[in-house]
């Protein structure tokens, strides 16, 4: 037991630095082509945080674990909301640019109505699916490329020599990162799963709970830092790509690789408990965190301790119940 503990405990480590290593390499080799800021932050590093749940997710469907593929998404949207993005705004409220979050808040809601008429109405997620959340990115990434692009562009004057040098670091980065994250999610999946049986715990809690956790961490050292520089509402733009990519990109490519049904390894009064709480609070998290912004514009302290409560009581849930 105490041997699957620590290769977990080293995929965790390794997803974390793999991410930020591969966010950094990325964003590094983007300035050095001049690609605006705003781009940047819309696509690479949203993807790049989200990297660790695409190749958790990927690897779990791959290997006929689709309730980690599933549990992980749906975690980590619930995580990103009720944990680190509380956190942020508990200890440091802020006003949000309301313009700046009503496209990624719209497309995450209708990701996530896409998402749940799936599993409420037939319960499989089929390739054909796993397409339309694909396109549904793809849809997303397009609008928010010509959003950015349409943006002034400030660029800084950098000394030509040292970007060429930088350029080579950015891209060993960019490959060391992409390869720890690969390595980190195979022992993440392979030892989780082993825990899980040794506990008696269902798969599906797992990826809820500590393997949600695991992979949204680029997102709490992001909110972290943003927080500890006084600009606590930055994240949350990053926070609700996220949490669409998670939705969109995860889901979308874990269900095209190999499609799965929604788990039913845990029931609430003989109802599948995913249908019955996990999409429910998905649901409940975004709008507590996105309404109130998208009404006044601002982000409030009872929000994040609501949303901390509300993510101890799930937390406390899945091993009680």
């Amino acid at each position: 037991m105490l041997i699957p503990v620590l290769w977990f405990l080293l995929g965790l480590v390794l997803l974390i630095k793999g991410g930020d290593w591969f966010v950094d390499g990325a964003t590094g080799v983007a300035k050095r082509f001049r690609i605006p800021e705003l781009l940047i932050g819309a696509t690479v590093v949203s993807i790049g945080t989200t990297l660790p749940e695409v190749m958790v997710s990927a690897t779990s469907a791959l290997s006929g674990h689709g309730e980690i593929a599933y549990g992980n998404a749906i975690g980590s949207i619930i995580c990103n909301t009720a944990l680190v993005a509380a956190l942020t705004i508990a200890i440091r409220p802020a006003t949000v640019d309301r313009t700046a979050l009503k496209t990624p808040v719209l497309f995450f809601f209708l990701a996530a109505t896409v998402y749940a008429v799936v599993a409420y109405m037939t319960g499989y997620f089929s390739r054909f699916i796993g397409l339309v959340l694909i396109g549904i990115f793809v849809v997303y990434m397009l609008l928010t490329v010509r959003q950015a692009m349409e943006a002034p562009n400030q660029r800084q004057e950098v000394d030509e020599p040292h970007e060429k040098r930088d350029l080579a670091k950015h891209l060993l980065l960019l490959v060391i990162g992409a390869g720890l994250i690969a390595w980190g999610a195979n022992l993440l999946v392979d030892n989780g799963t082993l825990i899980a049986e040794a506990l008696g715990v269902p798969e599906s809690v797992i990826a809820l709970t500590f393997v949600a956790l695991g992979t949204s961490l680029p997102e709490l050292v992001t909110a972290i830092t943003s927080l500890a520089k006084g600009h606590g509402a930055l994240s949350l733009g990053n926070i609700i790509g996220a949490n669409l990519f998670n939705l969109v990109l995860v889901s979308g490519v874990s269900v095209v690789l190999s499609p799965f049904a929604v788990p039913s390894g845990t029931t609430i009064a003989g109802m599948n408990a995913s249908l019955v709480l996990d999409i429910p609070l998905m649901f409940i998290v975004m709008l507590l965190m996105t309404l109130p912004a998208l009404l006044h514009g601002k982000l409030s302290r009872w929000q994040g301790v609501l949303l901390l409560a509300i993510y101890a009581s799930f937390c406390a849930f899945q091993f009680i119940a």
